[in-house]
């Protein structure tokens, strides 16, 4: 035995250990790397910033993560509450279809109804005709093009985590405790006011948190609606000002913003993990009016329209209208790259979880919760600001290879980690890791540790004993996060927008590049890949919840 940090350790877990504690640093190193170039960025230019433009960012930026926040709670609470408390025609219908906007980008949405609603769309041009109306100063109508509208859009896609989240919250609750409030005398609403709410707060602070972190990862949606946040300062000062030190300034104030975030999330919710376990409130509790009930049904079905139903059907018009034989040679080209990177990330960060996973399930010391912990980090990282750290890790990496190259009589080879595929798929596995941790975690602490004492009682070495048992019993897990890691991925944007080597395109990219050209038309075929694509983990999961 070895004592380490007071904790005893033979020597072979102690190998073993400092392999995962390495692979979880590497994955940190490109962060720490950015905390410290950022802390000697140019001070001159910094208070440039700060008197010109930095506080409007920050400023939107923080409207705009409460009004989604705000938004979200809204659509996925209120559906959730909906769904469970009042007796909905469709509600099994309902239950899973609002989860199908997760699998819409913001940035397609913004661009559609933006298209539908402007001044040139369709919308206002049959408003004109039918009402006469012959110019702007005729009427009023809304601007999407503004915070606010960037923050209806960027809801209606992440508000299923709130409703997803709340959903299985409710259904945990002790449905006596609603009965023990009637029988007081007092009425349902009282009860959801007094009770549900109070029960269903941490789950709440939870999706927040998920809301707000992916509203400041956000990049296209807000850059197409020229709203300026910290992630479109980062991607303009560091493009704009050539200035990789303010960037990582600016990145490392995004990413402590964000972990702040996450610090008192975890305070708010620390002492109120109080909910039962017994299952199915019933919904006849609630004797409620028809007009309710109609009100409640329009609600969700309207969620579903405008979330996923209506972006679907424009991109399947466009793409019936515009397609063509070469458009379809192009994606697949483009496809094959989203694919193979995506299949990449999500392979690296399934075989790391499965190490980190087994390690924490069977190291028999304190600090084997250390590799799944740390190595999840990345997941609170915007896109944009993992990129930026990227490149100021691999930048200078390539930078002493070429001249070691070049000593030792090789040449110099160029980029080899900073402007190729390695930099991408490096950035899909830190930025999603948690994901892959999560999903194998969760499914070894299913895995009775009786049969693991039962193997090893055989006889049976750790090797075999995780090859015969334990994988054939995670296969579903193993799937699930393969799955999500590359649906994930493929998704993914502003870390590829910054990282992609030259000439080398993914449908993300493709299909923001034709955003910002206002050519989603040519490239609707692309956009529908990715919504399928995004489609097929939601599917998968609902019927695996189902049965």
């Amino acid at each position: 035995m070895t004592p380490l940090f007071g904790v005893p350790m033979r020597a072979k877990t102690i190998s073993l250990f400092i392999v995962v504690c390495l692979l979880t640093l590497a994955l940190l190193t490109p962060v720490l790397v950015m905390f410290y170039q950022g802390a000697f960025a140019p001070f001159s230019l910094f208070i440039h910033l700060w008197q010109t433009v930095l506080p409007q960012y920050l400023s939107n930026t923080l409207l705009l993560g409460f009004n989604v926040v705000v938004l979200s709670l809204l659509f996925g609470g209120v559906s959730a509450l909906a769904l469970h408390f009042l007796p909905i025609k469709g509600s099994r219908y309902l239950r899973w279809l609002l989860l199908l906007p997760l699998a819409m980008p913001a940035y397609l949405i913004a661009y559609l109804y933006t298209d539908l609603f402007d001044y040139a769309g369709p919308v206002q041009r049959f408003l004109r005709t039918v009402f006469g109306w012959q110019s702007p100063n005729d009427y009023w109508f809304f601007d999407l093009r503004t915070l606010g509208g960037a923050s209806v859009i960027i809801a209606l896609v992440l508000f299923p985590y709130v409703y997803m989240l709340t959903r299985t919250a409710l259904e945990n609750i002790d449905p006596k405790l609603l009965q023990a409030n009637q029988s007081l005398g007092q009425t349902p609403w009282h009860g959801i006011k007094r009770i549900i709410l109070p029960l269903i707060r941490p789950t709440l602070a939870v999706a927040a948190t998920l809301v707000l972190m992916e509203t400041l990862a956000d990049f296209a949606t807000v850059q197409y609606f020229a709203v300026n946040t910290l992630t479109t300062a980062i991607y303009d000062t560091w493009l704009g000002y050539s200035d990789l030190a303010t960037a990582n300034a600016l990145a490392s104030i995004l990413l402590l913003l964000v972990f702040m975030v996450v610090v008192l999330e975890q305070r708010s919710r620390a002492s109120l993990n109080n909910q039962s376990q017994n299952l199915a409130m019933s919904q006849s509790l609630f004797t409620t009016s028809k007009p309710l009930i109609a009100l409640a049904t329009s609600f969700c079905w309207l969620l579903v329209i405008a979330g996923f139903v209506l972006p679907l059907s424009l991109l399947l018009v466009m793409a019936w209208q515009y397609s063509s034989i070469e458009q379809l040679t192009q994606l697949l080209t483009i496809g094959g790259n989203s694919i193979y990177v995506s299949a990449m990330a999500a392979t690296v960060a399934l075989v790391l979880a499965l190490l980190f996973s087994f390690y924490q399930k069977f190291a028999k010391h304190k600090l084997a919760f250390i590799p799944v912990s740390f190595s999840g980090l990345g997941y609170a990282i915007p896109g944009t600001v993992l990129a930026m750290a990227l490149l100021s890790t691999f930048g200078p990496i390539d930078f002493w290879l070429n001249d070691l190259a070049d000593a030792i009589g090789y040449g110099r080879p160029g980029l080899v980690l900073s402007g190729t595929v390695f930099a991408i798929v490096f950035a899909f596995v830190v930025r999603f890791m948690a994901i892959a941790n999560g999903t194998i975690t969760s499914g070894l602490e299913q895995v009775p540790d009786n049969l693991s004492k039962a193997a090893r009682s055989l006889g049976s070495k750790p090797s075999t004993m995780v090859r015969r048992v334990h994988l054939p019993l995670l296969k579903s897990s193993i799937f699930v996060a393969w799955l999500l890691v590359f649906v994930e991925s493929m998704k993914e944007l502003p870390a590829v927008l910054l990282l992609r080597p030259f000439n080398f395109e993914t449908l993300s990219t493709f299909i923001y590049q034709l955003i910002s050209d206002e050519q989603l038309e040519q490239g609707a075929m692309g956009a529908i890949l990715i919504v399928v694509f995004g489609l097929i983990p939601i599917i998968w999961l609902n019927r695996k919840q189902e049965v």
